[in-house]
Order: C-alpha cells, then structure tokens, then sequence
C-alpha cells in the first residue's frame, strides 16, 4: 500500500520534471565528501519516473571513478558490470517487471560490488533512522547482506525526491539505514549511519 503511494506520486511527475529533479540530484551529490573520494561506485541506472541517475553516473565517470551497474539474475539478486558511458548500455525485460538498463559488457559476479567506496541505493522512500523504502523485490536486501558477509562499509546512500524523506517507514530486522539520502533540494544525513 505504502509503495503504491509513492509511485502514484512519482507517476504525476512530467518528463521535465524527472530531468530538471536529475540535475539537482547529481549537484547534491557530488557535493558529498563520500563521492568526492570514491575509488569506485556501485550505482544503477534510473527508470521511468525515479529520481535520474544518468546525469551523476556520466559526472562520477568523468572524474575518473569507476562506476558498477547492476544487472538482475534470475533469482532477483544481483551482478554488476562496469558503465562505460550510456552506450554501454542495454535495455533488457526480466519476465514481466519493467525493462531495466543493465551494462552489456563482462559480467563482474555479484561480490563485485563489495568494492564499492559508495553504494547508491535506489528507493521510494527514507525515514528519519535513515531506514530504505524499496520496491519489495529483495535485490538490494541481498546486496547489503553480501557486503555485510563480506566485512565491506561502503557508504550507502539513497537518491529521492524530497516529498520521499518521511516520518517512518516499516523496518524488518534485515534492513539496513542508510547514511544519507541525497534529494533535489539537499542532502539528508543520518548520524551514526
């Protein structure tokens, strides 16, 4: 119920809304000290109406940082491959969920992602624990599982529209808060997160 509202919201937004909240988003961003000394960030590429990604990918490339995108499996956990620019690109349908961009080239295995400096999470929503909203598939549940496993602290941070930033949002004990959540107005940190 919860998820359905913050979709029926973000399927209001216009196409230039999307674009003109994607720039906001990725000058916040690369404000962040996280991402200013990031190595390498484990990142995806937006779809539909989500907070845009591309803009901040493209930024994060040009500054040298080597960028991990997701591509989904079969059992909704996730490998990654390297972005190499948008036409490194493929746009791909897993059954009947929506197309997602995933990279095209070598497959990197899903433990790649435990060298992440920053991981960028995507979400409906964040509360003020830092505690993510996602979409319920568990893909990003199995992420931070393995990085935990793995002894690896990236920084996690989500990428929202501001109305998304919200009192509380239902917690299980397998999720993880987040430390900051970045929106087109500001950056949101979680202290001890």
């Amino acid at each position: 119920m919860l998820r359905r509202e913050f979709l029926s919201v973000r399927n209001r937004l216009t196409a230039g809304d999307v674009r003109e909240a994607a720039t906001a988003l990725a000058d916040r961003a690369l404000e962040l000290p996280e991402l200013a000394h990031a190595r390498t960030v484990a990142a995806y590429v937006s779809v539909g109406s989500e907070p845009g990604t591309l803009v901040l990918l493209d930024a994060l490339r040009a500054r040298g940082v080597d960028v991990l995108l997701p591509a989904l499996l079969p059992d909704n956990d996730l490998d990654w491959g390297a972005y190499d620019g948008e036409g490194s690109l493929a746009r791909v349908r897993h059954g009947g969920k929506m197309a997602l961009f995933e990279p095209s080239g070598e497959r990197l295995g899903p433990d790649a992602v435990t060298a992440a400096d920053v991981v960028l999470l995507p979400g409906l929503a964040v509360d003020g624990h830092g505690m993510r909203l996602g979409r319920g598939g568990g893909s990003y549940d199995r992420v931070l599982a393995r990085l935990e496993r793995a002894d690896a602290r990236p920084a996690l941070l989500v990428l929202l529209y501001d109305s998304e930033v919200v009192a509380h949002v239902p917690a299980e004990a397998h999720d993880r808060p987040v430390r900051a959540a970045v929106t087109p107005s500001g950056v949101h940190r979680f202290p001890g997160n």
